[in-house]
Formats: C-alpha cells, sequence, structure tokens
C-alpha cells in the first residue's frame, strides 16, 4: 500500500508523526498522507498522494512542508518506488479547525 510506504519513510525521514487521517488528539506539528487517486497501466501503479503538513503557525507549516518536499526527492530509493513527481504545494490552512497547514500532492509511480 503506497500510503503506507510513504508514511513509514516520512516517518523516518523526518522524524514526526505521521497519520493516515487527522489524528483525534494531535501534536502541535503532524503530517497527514492521503492518496486521492490512482491508476494502472501495464502492471505499473500511479498514485496521487497529498502529504499536509500541520504546525502551530502558517510560517511553521511552510517550513515543514520544504522538509517533506526536501525527503520525497529521495522516496525513490526504496526498492518499490519508480517515481515522485511533485504536482503541485500550496497553502491549505484548514479554516474550519483553525488549524495551519500546507499541502504538497505527487505522482507516485511504484510497483
Amino acid at each position: 500500500m503506497i500510503e503506507k510506504t510513504v508514511m513509514d519513510y516520512l516517518k523516518d525521514s523526518l522524524n514526526i508523526e505521521v497519520y493516515g487521517e487527522f489524528p483525534e488528539n494531535p501534536p502541535e506539528t503532524f503530517l497527514v498522507v492521503e492518496k486521492t487517486g490512482g491508476r494502472r497501466e501495464e502492471m505499473i501503479d500511479f498514485a496521487t498522494i497529498a502529504i499536509q503538513s500541520y504546525a502551530k503557525s502558517l510560517y511553521s507549516a511552510a517550513e515543514l512542508n520544504l522538509q517533506v518536499k526536501a525527503a520525497m526527492e529521495d522516496v525513490v530509493d526504496l526498492p518499490t518506488v519508480c517515481a515522485a513527481d511533485l504536482n503541485g504545494d500550496y497553502n491549505f490552512t484548514d479554516l474550519s479547525m483553525k488549524r495551519y497547514r500546507y499541502q504538497a500532492v505527487y505522482e507516485i509511480t511504484h510497483y
């Protein structure tokens, strides 16, 4: 499951809590990894993965997003990941929960 692969990778790389959904009792700074789409062509899987960086301030969320992007440059070193292309990243502050966050969206090619 590519979501679990990315979650484990980011947790190890950034030494930060990473979840598959918004946690019930969230820490101050954490990531949420969500698969938002995917397809399969000729036995190769493609997944669209959104990585949300939550922090106490907008600046801290933006900094965490930069760390995520730097870490994701090396996700291709994992044996099941062929490519990870950044589709875009942006301020994605959650107004309903009043939580600062950034989101980076990747197209990941994997086996």
